[in-house]
C-alpha cells in the first residue's frame, strides 16, 4: 500500500535565531523567505566549542552576523555546503573569511546544457558559480571534530551536485533541498534531474537515520515512511504525463494545463521544469520519444 504523502508548514523559527534543535545541532534561518524558500534557508551548527556550519546560506551580511554571534567564543572548522544554490552557498566565502574555516562538501556548480527556452536562464541564475571550496567531498568522506562527524552522502537530483551528510552520532541525516518536510523538491533542468532524484531516494531508504534536518523548514521525523511517499507521488505524476500523451497532449505546456490543473500562472514555468525532468527520465527508459535533442519546445509521444 502507498503511504500517503503529508506536509508540515507550521515551521515558524524567527529569522536569526540560534535555537538548539539536538545536543549536537543548532539551526539559524536566513531571513529569506519566499515561495521556494518556505521560511527561509536553514544552517546548522554542529558540535560544540570546535564546529561545524552546514549551508551557510545566501549572500546576506545580517545572516553571517546571525552565524557568527551563534558561534561566539567556539571554533567554526569547516563550512559545509549540500549544493551551489544561492539560497545555500555564497555566504560560505564572508563565513571563511571571519573564521579561517575551511570550505568543503559538493563540487562547484557545473554548466549545464542549453534547452531552448528563457527559462533556463532563470534556473541557471540560481546557481553560485563562485563557489570554490578547498576540498571536495566523495561518497563516505568526512569531517570530524571533538564528539561529532560529518559524513558525505551523494544524492544527485535536485542539483547534479548535491550531498547530503549523515551525523552517527545521533542518526540523523542533513539532507539539504533533497527531502523536506515542508514540500516536494523541485526538479529543475538544466541541472536537476528526476532519474538521478529517483535513484538518490531510493538509495535513502537503505539507510537507517531517524531524523532528517533539511535545507528548509522542520525536521523530516519519519524519514523511511516520507520517502516511500515521495516515490509514490513522483510515480503518480509521471503515470499523468504518460496517461495525457496517450490522450493526445503532445507539448510541455499542453501537460502542464493538463496535469497541474489550476495552477497560478506564475508557477507555470517551474511547472513546466518539472514535467521536463519527467520526460527526459521517461526518455531514458524507453517510455516515451522525441525528435533529438529533447528540449522544453519538443513534441512528445509515447513510446
Amino acid at each position: 500500500m502507498s503511504e500517503t504523502l503529508s506536509f508540515d508548514t507550521a515551521f515558524d523559527q524567527p529569522a536569526g535565531a540560534c535555537v538548539r534543535v539536538s545536543p549536537l545541532v543548532r539551526r539559524i534561518v536566513a531571513g529569506n523567505s519566499g515561495p521556494v524558500t518556505f521560511t527561509g534557508t536553514c544552517s546548522y551548527i554542529v558540535g560544540s566549542g570546535e564546529v561545524a556550519v552546514i549551508d551557510p546560506g545566501p549572500d546576506d551580511p545580517r545572516h553571517v552576523e546571525a552565524l557568527l554571534a551563534g558561534t561566539a567564543g567556539e571554533r567554526v572548522s569547516h563550512i559545509v555546503v549540500t549544493h551551489t544554490h544561492r539560497d545555500h552557498s555564497p555566504a560560505a566565502a564572508a563565513l571563511s573569511e571571519a573564521t579561517g574555516a575551511s570550505i568543503v562538501g559538493c563540487a562547484p556548480h557545473r554548466d549545464s546544457r542549453a534547452l531552448g527556452v528563457g527559462e533556463v536562464s532563470r534556473m541557471e541564475a540560481a546557481g553560485d558559480r563562485a563557489y570554490a571550496p578547498e576540498h571536495v567531498l566523495s561518497e563516505n568522506e568526512s569531517v570530524c571534530g571533538p564528539g561529532w562527524t560529518l559524513v558525505a552522502v551523494e544524492t544527485p537530483g535536485h542539483t547534479a551536485n548535491h550531498l547530503a551528510y549523515a551525523l552517527p552520532e545521533e542518526n540523523a541525516l542533513f539532507s539539504g533541498d533533497h527531502v523536506m518536510a515542508w514540500s516536494t523538491t523541485f526538479i529543475g533542468p538544466p541541472d536537476g534531474a528526476m532519474g538521478p532524484y529517483m535513484a538518490s531516494l531510493a538509495k535513502l531508504l537503505t539507510r537507517d537515520e531517524t531524523i532528517y534536518w533539511p535545507g528548509h523548514g522542520g525536521p523530516v521525523a519519519e524519514p523511511k515512511r516520507f520517502v516511500r511517499a515521495l516515490i509514490a507521488h513522483r510515480r503518480q505524476r509521471e503515470e499523468a504525463i504518460l496517461l495525457r500523451l496517450r490522450a493526445g497532449d503532445e507539448t510541455i505546456p499542453e501537460l502542464v494545463e493538463t496535469v497541474y490543473r489550476g495552477l497560478a500562472p506564475g508557477l507555470k514555468g517551474a511547472a513546466a521544469l518539472n514535467v521536463f525532468a519527467h520526460l527526459e527520465d521517461l526518455l531514458a527508459r524507453g517510455l516515451v520519444a522525441t525528435a533529438p535533442p529533447p528540449t522544453l519546445e519538443s513534441r512528445w509521444r509515447p513510446a
